[in-house]
């Protein structure tokens, strides 16, 4: 691991524009303690408040990319670093465009092989019952362009989906998705580099694991280590590292999935800027591997480039 002084002057990029500017500063602001907290020369910027461009001028040498969803997450920052010639954490352009556009990754994944629910791009003159007779009931409406739940619904009757569709694809200004629901449990492959971590088994109240129960309660239930045979979680953890890599993703990141009735694995999403709060999920699979949230958070630092 670098000696902390070797970094230089570091810019933790969080906040944004996006929905999920409050989970972003949460993040961001654990972030930039731990790093101080490890002798490192962090500071705090807001790009929904400053002109990025004060990075060059203000000799920033590198970034730790702490925003979600779009304007941090898709890829323009990233683009935006690479011209300023700035080394930044995480996915690049490509990898982080391809992780936020859920339909595209998808697309991706299915062209590879991978297992990943059927779906549907909805738009606001479709016949709702066909929706449903297509996918099955329940189903499950989100925005195609937003992480953390956001804009999220389970739907169980087909008289839901209007008002589904109108969250997702209207409140969210974004195209809509219905996907096939997977009833059964759901887990998440964190990725550091090119190593997977212990994998998390998600238990949210009535199987809800939505944007309060994600970050705001104590409900949930994760558990890690995940109960899974040894070889079951070595197997899902090299499907997850597949799709990480197809998708165009390095650096770090989280692969979402759910196993079937029968044991299948489905590949839901993949985030390329996971949230580091203290509920977060990347933090909580790096602690059962012996990591502490400051060592990950400089690993991570670590991994920093350009292109």
């Amino acid at each position: 691991m670098n000696a902390p002084g070797n970094f230089g002057k570091v810019a933790v990029l969080l906040g944004g524009k996006s929905a999920e500017r409050e989970i972003s500063l949460m993040s961001g602001n654990g972030v930039l303690k731990a790093l101080r907290a490890k002798g490192v020369d962090a500071h705090a910027f807001d790009p929904a408040e400053r002109d990025l461009f004060d990075l060059k001028r203000e000799g920033f040498a590198r970034c730790f990319i702490a925003l979600h969803g779009r304007g941090g997450e898709d890829g323009t920052v990233q683009g935006a670093l690479e011209v300023l010639g700035i080394p930044y954490t995480g996915s690049g352009v490509l990898g982080s465009a391809i992780g936020l556009d859920k339909w595209r990754c998808k697309m991706i994944w299915l062209a590879g092989g991978l297992p990943t629910p059927r779906y549907r791009i909805l738009s606001v003159g479709d016949a709702w019952d066909e929706v449903a007779r297509d996918l099955g009931l329940p189903l499950i409406v989100k925005p195609a362009h937003e992480g953390s739940t956001l804009g999220l619904s389970k739907v169980t009757a087909v008289a839901q989906l209007p008002a589904a569709y109108e969250l997702a694809a209207n409140k969210y200004h974004d195209l809509a998705l219905a996907e096939q629901f997977i009833a059964g449990p759901e887990y998440t492959a964190s990725i550091v580099g090119d190593v997977a971590l212990p994998l998390i088994r998600i238990e949210a109240p009535q199987g809800n694991y939505d944007y309060q129960n994600k970050y705001f309660t104590d409900d949930t239930k994760y558990l890690c280590p995940c109960g899974l045979p040894a070889q079951k979680e070595e197997t899902l953890n090299a499907l997850a590292l597949d799709a990480y890599k197809l998708a165009g993703c390095s650096g770090w990141g989280r692969i979402d999935l759910m196993l079937d009735a029968n044991g299948d694995p489905w590949l839901l999403e993949v985030n390329t800027s996971p949230g580091m709060t203290s509920h977060s999920l990347v933090p909580m699979a790096a602690r059962a591997a012996g990591i502490s949230y400051a060592d990950l958070c400089v690993k991570i630092l670590e991994g920093s480039h350009v292109g």
